[in-house]
């Protein structure tokens, strides 16, 4: 399915990005891939070509855009992985208005970025892919992290906009919904560690994103349990709400880490 087509990638020095280049790789592709800092021995492992792309600057996301279609012809699939969460200090929307603004410019306006680059030619083309990272908390809420959980919400509002404008230019939008997988940003953070629904790889993320785009699926649920909790959340919100406060308050006062997603 993916064999000789051209894939960029955005975050993906290690965890899912990596993880996404390799199954693409493995799929006879040809994959280009990004993070703040190029990552060349990523590339040289996998068998990728590197570039370093700053997403929270429009004008760095169209250069990789513009890298990886000189390295491999015009994107075929471009998937938007690079990611930030930060942690609520003290109450919700505490986190400082710096990481309010990173979390907006990586989290979504990245994907913004791409897209204004990307969509017009592949309306032209008549085809295309994008692929959103975003996560469970933007079908549901990461209790912690409002602009995270924010961010995300936005995220997954993105690809669907994406999907409902462009499907019948023969454009498809996927929209990754994990919940915990190991990667730098879970490291140590026990709610992740002891998941009732498991603390996945990154590889099964990559599985199952395959799985979604063969079926052209705009979801890609690595935890297909997400999907039930987001029925019961549309099913009966209050409810919702009243169950993830008292997970909360056991919780205590842990919060998701502040880290970067790549």
């Amino acid at each position: 399915m993916f064999e000789n087509k051209s894939i960029a990638i955005t975050g993906s020095s290690g965890g899912i990005g990596r993880a996404i280049a390799q199954m693409f790789v493995a799929q006879g592709a040809k994959v280009a891939i990004s993070d703040i800092k190029a990552p060349k021995q990523t590339a040289s492992d996998i068998g990728a070509a590197a570039f370093a792309c700053d997403v929270t600057d429009e004008a760095a996301v169209q250069a990789f855009i513009k890298d990886a279609d000189a390295a491999h012809g015009p994107i075929d699939v471009f998937v938007s992985n690079a990611g930030v969460g930060y942690g609520d200090p003290k109450h919700a929307a505490d986190a400082s208005n710096d990481a309010w603004d990173m979390s907006w410019q990586v989290n979504v306006m990245s994907s913004v970025y791409a897209a204004r680059a990307l969509l017009p030619a592949w309306k032209k083309r008549g085809s295309g892919r994008f692929v959103v990272t975003a996560s469970a908390a933007g079908l549901l809420n990461q209790i912690g992290s409002t602009s995270y959980s924010a961010t995300k919400h936005a995220a997954v509002s993105l690809a669907e906009s994406i999907a409902i404008r462009h499907w019948d230019h023969g454009i498809r939008a996927h929209c990754i919904c994990p919940q915990y997988i190991r990667t730098n940003m879970t490291k140590g953070f026990a709610m992740a560690e002891n998941s009732r629904d498991g603390l996945l790889e990154p590889e099964d993320v990559a599985k199952a994103l395959l799985a979604s785009m063969q079926d052209d699926q705009f979801l890609v649920l690595s935890h297909p349990i997400v999907s039930e909790y987001f029925k019961a959340r549309a099913m009966d919100h209050q409810a919702y709400i009243a169950g993830l406060n008292k997970l909360k308050q056991k919780m205590g006062s842990e919060h998701l880490p502040i880290k970067e997603e790549g």
